[in-house]
């Protein structure tokens, strides 16, 4: 007969647990870039005032600030993340031109009404779109950096 195999059935193979350190350092790569993000929007929000860093580069970072916490919890396997994201940044923008924020009755200058914000402007759209057509960029150069080195 075979001999009971000596290996216990809740250890991870060899296999299983570079699996696991490999999505434990793509979790940390993107906590790290996520918190560098948030700290870069939120130096823009509070420190820079200008025409064009505060509106436009603030908006196309906004979806990668999304996107790389998200990340966090997924990892991968998920290569539309970013219109996801696109669409639901839009979804914001849209419910801004019809004053969601105000039908909803929230109070001016709550968390939630500043997250919802309150002008409508389609060139938001647009930095959304920029930044999430970037991010898709990512997406495809880590699909290829993965297949052609599967451990990374």
């Amino acid at each position: 007969g075979t001999a009971p195999s000596s290996r216990n059935s809740e250890t991870p193979s060899p296999t299983g647990l570079n699996d696991v350190m490999r999505k434990r350092k793509k979790r940390l790569l993107h906590l790290t870039l996520f918190l560098l993000l948030l700290v870069t929007e939120i130096g823009i929000a509070v420190c820079i005032h200008d025409s064009f860093v505060r509106p436009y580069v603030g908006d196309v970072l906004v979806v990668a600030v999304l996107y790389f916490f998200l990340r966090i919890f997924i990892p991968e396997k998920y290569p539309w993340l970013p219109a996801a994201i696109f669409a639901f940044a839009s979804a914001v923008e849209v419910s801004q031109y019809f004053h969601l924020a105000a039908f909803l009755g929230l109070e001016n200058g709550s968390l939630l009404s500043i997250l919802l914000g309150s002008v409508y402007d389609i060139g938001d759209i647009v930095c959304y779109g920029i930044g999430s057509g970037l991010l898709g960029v990512y997406e495809l150069l880590c699909c290829r950096v993965r297949a052609n080195h599967p451990a990374l």
